[in-house]
């Protein structure tokens, strides 16, 4: 198989992690014969700081003429003082509008090995294996106006909540599909109780659920999601919601695991490449640092095989390796219990190829670090 794959490493530890996704795609193409060539662009601050434009269209181009994107992260306080409307965060936002990436796949899931670095009890996370369904180009992130103002002579903000029926049926009927594969529920979560748009929401989550007899559907209020998911995340299969509440659930479940530095994500677009990236940050006060977790790049890119290129069993190889390396003990800082030692990015993609490459390098591995 040959694939042409764009990579937008971004700000901060995005350059680090990108990197790692790259040697491990490099790995799999040695392991299956497989001929991956990666093209690079800009984003976000360093695009600003070279061009004066988050996404140059020199990207834009790039990305479409690719079989799928990855992305490391973008911003950091760097740009802080940058004029709102080329702020790094606007070149990821233009990104999805110009591929059309409308929906982000966001999935958690329960690692034994972890589990001391979640701050849930282990009876609470254990056997947890939840897909969030954001939707990703509407909402109150792109609606207009969204502007500061005057009123009665006094400074007021306006920001607008936009959303066209054929946006919110897409990404309903994509989670009701995903659960058909999964154990068959979905929860759709909304504001129902007090916004207009999370009515018409529901409203629409009814319509498609009557396509979908074998799937269970649940609608939950927002504010009780964000509860559940603390208390009772095993309810959860598949979650569908709306922009904002998406990001900010997803960012929240990502303490089910320990670390943002361990979620993966793919935003799907529906005639164009996929992108995937990590869900944290640019991470400013690490990068540079050798510190920063890579493993949720890395299965970003086990993402893109499955999902983008249909390579399931190279896909299941690396979220393996990934897994025999985390059973072996070896972690980053993000992931290490208190005090105990830790290891560098660079050393914890090294295991990961290691292990990927050889099914016998994690004899090595554990000796290594008993």
């Amino acid at each position: 198989m040959n694939k042409r794959i764009a990579v937008l490493p971004g700000d901060g530890i995005g350059k680090e992690v990108a990197k790692g996704a790259v040697e491990i795609l490099q790995a799999v193409g040695e392991r299956f014969g497989h001929q991956f060539s990666f093209a690079y662009g800009k984003i976000g601050g360093e695009s600003i700081d070279e061009f004066g434009t988050p996404l140059p269209d020199e990207t834009i181009q790039l990305c479409k003429e690719s079989d799928a994107i990855l992305l490391g992260a973008v911003g950091g306080p760097k740009w802080d003082q940058t004029p709102a409307h080329i702020r790094p965060e606007k070149g990821l936002l233009k990104l999805r509008k110009d591929l059309n990436l409308y929906a982000n796949l966001r999935p958690t899931m329960y690692y034994e090995s972890l589990a001391d670095s979640s701050p849930l009890r282990k009876e609470v996370i254990q056997e947890v294996d939840m897909l969030i369904v954001r939707e990703l180009t509407g909402g109150l992130y792109f609606g207009k106006p969204s502007e500061r103002v005057q009123h009665n002579g006094e400074d007021a903000v306006v920001d607008t909540l936009y959303y066209e029926k054929a946006e919110m049926y897409r990404v309903i009927k994509l989670a009701f599909e995903l659960a058909r594969d999964r154990n068959k529920r979905v929860t759709s979560i909304d504001k129902a109780n007090v916004l207009e748009s999370s009515r018409m929401w529901r409203e629409i989550a009814e319509e498609v659920a009557k396509d979908f007899p074998d799937v269970k559907l649940d609608h939950m209020l927002v504010d009780n999601a964000a509860m559940q998911m603390v208390m009772n995340p095993k309810r959860f299969d598949v979650v569908v919601t709306e922009n904002m509440f998406g990001d900010i659930l997803s960012d929240e479940a990502s303490v089910l695991t320990g670390s943002l530095g361990m979620l993966p994500s793919a935003s799907l677009s529906e005639n164009g490449p996929f992108l995937y990236e990590p869900i944290h940050g640019s991470a400013p006060d690490i990068a540079g640092k050798n510190m920063a977790n890579p493993l949720a790049m890395i299965l970003s890119a086990a993402m893109m095989l499955r999902v983008s290129f249909g390579l399931e069993e190279e896909a299941n190889e690396v979220e393996r390796a990934v897994n025999q390396v985390l059973d072996a003990g070896i972690r980053t800082s993000d992931i290490a219990s208190f005090g105990s030692p830790h290891t560098s990015t660079s050393k914890m993609i090294d295991e990961v190829k290691a292990v990927l490459l050889d099914n016998e390098a994690i004899m090595h591995i554990m000796s290594a670090y008993a």
